[in-house]
């Protein structure tokens, strides 16, 4: 597990763009799983999941909606590890998106990303909007998932998330 700290401002979202192929950078280049990440931006992206720090969804569909599209758009769903997961965030999928607090959203986002056990997990200011009970609940699961061999590039500003969570 990798923190990323900075203060808000200091290109934390920005460096996670590129790793993602977002953007191109002016100069240099990167790479993950050792292929260059605007070369090979599908191949990267079939082994990572990304929880952006700035949510948006389909407000017309419910979270069940929401989570089944990214799965299938992502193509590897454990689905028994999603049903665990709605229950410990005590997660409704069947309200419409539109209704979900941040910190729900928040939720299906952790969610969507976690129940494709990606080889990485990108998470950018990933428990913004979820309460402490939350927080705890998103600390176990990365813990088991770095437990299970994923990896974790976690960009936060708080530094005392980073120290509970990073190697």
């Amino acid at each position: 597990v990798l923190g990323y700290l900075g203060p808000n401002g200091a290109g934390k979202t920005t460096t996670i763009r590129l790793l993602l192929g977002l953007i191109e950078p002016t100069a240099g280049s990167a790479t993950i799983f050792d292929l260059d990440v605007q070369r090979y931006a599908p191949e990267v992206h079939r082994r990572l999941a990304y929880v952006p720090g700035e949510v948006s969804l389909w407000p017309s569909l419910t979270g069940s909606e929401t989570l089944a599209l990214l799965g299938r758009v992502h193509g590897r769903v454990d689905l028994a590890y999603r049903d665990e997961l709605i229950a410990r965030f005590d997660f409704d999928p069947a309200k419409k998106v539109r209704s979900y607090s941040k910190g729900n959203r928040q939720k299906l986002n952790l969610i969507a990303a976690l129940m494709t056990r990606a080889d990485l997990l990108i998470l950018d200011e990933p428990t913004s909007g979820l309460d402490p009970l939350m927080e705890q609940i998103f600390r176990e699961c990365i813990a088991e998932g770095k437990k299970t061999g994923q990896t974790v590039f976690l960009s936060s500003h708080i530094l005392s998330e980073v120290e509970a969570l990073c190697d």
